[in-house]
């Protein structure tokens, strides 16, 4: 009797389980996994989103590999998610230091360096536009100090810079996970460090840096994976950074130099009609993700610090 009032409860409380996750489980099969299936079988195909493709094998992915477009994308991409993350690191985690201290205002202050984060991505790019144009404020600030300064998104040599002191801009959220990381600190850890005569930087190389290193890595997995996806902000400004004779029509700004591998694909599926090469495009991004996602947790073991595994 007891063997079956268990058996019936457990059947009981396992159907309302599955029916309380059925709309996860509808929403993922409907919007990601038919989808990324579909997206895989199209990467094979001639596919125009007209027309029902043809099966062409591995040619949109040969194709892809012989095109100086897709190398000029890979490293605009790969260039902006280097110092983008780096420089997004080390100055998200100076300001959240520098406003954890007992400074008055600083809540204001914490404020003030998370709106920007509300701000949407393309009034931001539009709004940055002007900040770096030739005649903006950047530059009148430069020529006040007797610098000429450079035409920004209109250069290939300085777009990239400008798109990447632009993104910097926005660092509210990984200025406040580390904030509240810097929070969680016991204090007994640095009256420990400055009974034994510790200095200011003592104390930051071997009790904050160590006990935010999980915070630190989130973020840096985080900014790989957005960096690597970078789209609206290129898209906007290279879209109006063209200048005659200076761009190819694609809307990468001058010579390309804002053309991102997100962009590469919009390109082609939604403006040549090439969905089936785009979606080969989408696949070997998502392999370059996984690859550099696969390395940062693979190094994190030599750099991470997790207090309950050295208990």
């Amino acid at each position: 009797m007891k063997n079956g009032k268990r058996k019936r409860r457990l059947g009981r409380e396992t159907g309302w389980f599955w029916f309380f996750i059925s709309p996860w489980i509808i929403g993922f099969c409907t919007f990601t996994a038919i989808p990324m299936l579909a997206s895989f079988y199209y990467s094979f195909t001639d596919w125009d989103m007209f027309q029902a493709g043809s099966f062409v094998g591995l040619d949109n992915y040969k194709r892809l590999f012989q095109e100086d477009m897709f190398y000029q994308a890979v490293y605009n991409t790969f260039y902006y998610a280097l110092f983008y993350v780096v420089l997004s690191t080390l100055l998200s985690l100076f300001v959240a230091v520098l406003l954890n201290y007992p400074l008055k205002g600083r809540r204001i202050f914490r404020t003030i360096f998370y709106i920007p984060t509300l701000v949407p991505v393309v009034v931001t790019a539009l709004l940055f536009f002007r900040v770096f144009a030739p005649e903006g404020p950047v530059n009148a600030v430069l020529g006040f100090l007797g610098i000429e300064g450079p035409t920004w998104f209109f250069s290939e040599t300085w777009s990239k810079p400008a798109l990447i002191m632009m993104s910097l801009w926005g660092l509210g959220t990984a200025f406040i996970l580390l904030l509240s990381g810097l929070q969680g600190i016991p204090g007994e850890l640095y009256e420990a460090a400055r009974i034994d005569g510790s200095g200011a930087w003592a104390e930051f190389r071997y009790i904050t840096v160590p006990m935010l290193s999980p915070v630190i890595f989130y973020n840096v997995v985080m900014g790989i994976i957005n960096s690597l996806q970078v789209f609206t902000q290129v898209y906007v400004i290279g879209t109006n950074a063209l200048m005659p004779g200076g761009s190819t029509g694609s809307g990468g700004g001058p010579g390309n130099s804002l053309l991102s591998i997100v962009q590469l694909l919009y390109i082609k599926g939604f403006r040549d009609y090439k969905m089936g090469y785009a979606s080969a495009i989408a696949w070997v991004l998502l392999v370059i993700i996984l690859l550099f996602t696969m390395l940062v947790f693979k190094s994190s073991a030599l750099w991470t610090y997790y207090e309950e595994e050295r208990k």
